[in-house]
């Protein structure tokens, strides 16, 4: 009687997989006139005279405060406005002010309306709230201007979000 295809004993493993393993033994002796190495466990010595000192990170530490002076943005119309400056990002929008910290902020969009002359601006909240504000610029060099501006500013702050 034979077995059907998928009963039975394992096929045999060609070599090298089937091959037992080395056997374990001292480690090999470090080539003529090198010194040994430490024993397990033991601090190594300072390679090249000791430890090198390492240049500040970028972008920063992350959680690190944004420094007390950085670059400010400003752009308003008659009823909105947007203030980016180092507490964080100020929305105003027909009289109402919402101000969010920087370590309250995922995220904030700046792009140019698909239609006329309007910056939209959105700062994303890490619940996922989106809260938008629209400003009008009275010519469009003035709104090629806002965004060649926030720019920057933005991506000064967003590195340090935490």
């Amino acid at each position: 009687m034979t077995t059907p295809p998928g009963f039975g004993p394992p096929p045999p493993i060609p070599q090298p997989y089937g091959a037992p393993p080395a056997p374990y033994g001292a480690p090999p002796s470090p080539p003529y006139g090198a010194p040994a190495p430490p024993p397990y466990g033991a601090p190594a010595p300072p390679a090249y005279g000791g430890p090198v000192p390492h240049p500040a990170p970028y972008p920063p530490p992350h959680g690190a405060p944004p420094p007390a002076d950085g670059p400010e943005f400003v752009a308003h119309d008659r009823r909105n406005s947007v203030i980016v400056d180092p507490s964080g990002v100020s929305l105003e929008i027909d009289g109402h002010t919402l101000d969010f910290p920087w370590s309250g902020i995922t995220t904030v969009h700046a792009a140019p309306a698909p239609y006329g002359q309007v910056l939209m601006v959105a700062v994303v909240h890490p619940g996922g709230m989106l809260y938008e504000c629209r400003i009008d610029a009275r010519r469009k060099a003035q709104l090629h201007q806002w965004l060649a501006e926030l720019g920057p500013v933005l991506h000064h702050y967003l590195a340090y979000r935490g």
